[in-house]
């Protein structure tokens, strides 16, 4: 069973949620978060990115999470940002072209992560996961939510329908993207006490994006019991943003290839052919995040390459005998093509292999390509969110970058306190 709890968020003054919500840490570089900046000056990326502001720092010095820490504070002394009174949840819905993901905004226990109600499909990096355990434990708060899932339940959904029926968002804000963005409180107490008891009876919640703030927030509790500090329970919340599964949208997650030595691109394509069925694949619609197959059976390993100028779909005849993570196509992939072929024995961490987000149109891996910037590109096909949940259930870890969840959370509009 699991266990959710609410919370006093700090959250942006009334109309204030446009000019300070961002884009999650994560997605930008430091560059790219101090153009952001330059066009938003109260943007949350002067607390989560803080080293964008000083560049001539370390970004790992703690001078630069102590001047997260100093923004926040002035922040919540101007009355940019507000806490509210009352600890609660709260409804976040989001309206992206043709539909609307509607998630639980709460806090879940870092007890129950390390216990394994709460699981996990990826490993963490030990760069990004003290980045953001420093960051917790300097600011004193979590300042990005975690994304949760849960199986279908019709109670909930009922739930979150009427909490939002013929009411305004307390909070709206329109990404750069055309997302937009709404938080509701629930207010109804009846409710409240509902969703605490419906998500006890639910035996796990599984991680779709955000495994190094689950592990962050969970170092930060361990980090104050070894000093000797008493850990209040509200040290051992943290925030998250629960979905059903099916409110949320897999897509694959793109390779880009700096290069093909020792091969050369004929070369490369001729040893794939040989152990793949690959047919020209016309272009199709640039627009989209993947390509339709049109080729292979139920269970084929496919996915499509680009390169010189074209795009190839390749076929991998299915084979019974590999269990759920070495069924993967990005398992298959690595093992009879990047590692064979190329060299590329570490998906972690060789620098000729790139990742594209899978919320990206196809004709952004043919730019990258056709601009000599990378050698060639594979656009991945989806995991099916059931067989995330498989490998979860089992201990199982995927390769990195398997899956990319959609919606992405904006940060800014929901801070957590720990104390």
């Amino acid at each position: 069973m699991v266990h959710i709890y609410p919370f006093k968020a700090v959250r942006p003054a009334s109309g204030k949620a446009e000019e300070i919500a961002t884009v999650p840490y994560d997605v930008v570089s430091a560059r790219e978060a101090r153009e952001i900046i330059g066009k938003k000056p109260l943007s949350f990326l002067r607390i989560s990115r803080s080293d964008a502001l000083v560049p001539d720092k370390d970004p790992y010095s703690t001078e630069v999470y102590e001047l997260s820490r100093k923004i926040f504070d002035e922040y919540c002394r101007e009355g940019l940002f507000i806490q509210d009174d009352t600890a609660t949840m709260y409804i976040y819905r989001i309206h992206d072209s043709d539909r609307t993901y509607t998630g639980i905004a709460c806090c879940v226990d870092t007890r129950e992560y390390e216990s394994g109600e709460i699981r996990r499909h990826e490993l963490t990096r030990y760069d990004k996961e003290e980045d953001r355990t420093r960051h917790i434990d300097t600011m004193n708060a979590n300042t990005g939510p975690v994304v949760l899932l849960h199986g279908t339940h019709a109670e909930i959904k009922a739930i979150l329908a009427r909490s939002t029926e013929s009411r305004e968002p307390e909070m709206v804000v329109h990404a750069e993207n055309g997302s937009i963005h709404e938080i509701f409180p629930i207010t109804d107490e009846a409710d409240l006490a509902r969703l605490l008891e419906i998500f006890v009876s639910i035996p796990a919640l599984y991680i779709a994006d955000g495994h190094h703030r689950c592990k962050s927030a969970v170092n930060v509790v361990e980090k104050r019991s070894r000093d000797g500090d008493k850990v209040p329970e509200e040290t051992h919340h943290f925030l998250s943003v629960i979905f059903a599964e099916d409110e949320v949208k897999v897509h694959g997650y793109s390779r880009l290839l700096t290069d093909l030595s020792p091969l050369d691109p004929d070369v490369f394509l001729k040893k794939v052919s040989d152990i793949a069925h690959v047919a020209p694949y016309n272009d199709g619609d640039r627009t989209q995040f993947t390509l339709t197959p049109k080729l292979g059976g139920k269970g084929d390993h496919i996915f499509h390459l680009y390169i010189k100028g074209k795009w190839y779909e390749c076929v991998i005849p299915r084979n019974p005998k590999n269990n759920d993570i070495k069924a993967l196509d990005v398992s298959v992939l690595q093992e009879q093509i990047l590692i064979p072929f190329l060299g590329i024995k570490d998906p972690r961490g060789d620098p000729r292999l790139q990742y594209l987000g899978g919320a990206r149109p196809v004709r952004d891996l043919m730019t990258k390509v056709d601009s000599g910037e990378y050698a060639a590109a594979i656009a991945m096909q989806p995991v099916d969110v059931r067989t995330v949940f498989s490998i979860a259930d089992t201990g199982g870890i995927m390769p990195p970058k398997s899956t990319w969840f959609e919606p992405k959370l904006l940060s800014g509009l929901l801070v957590h306190l720990l104390e």
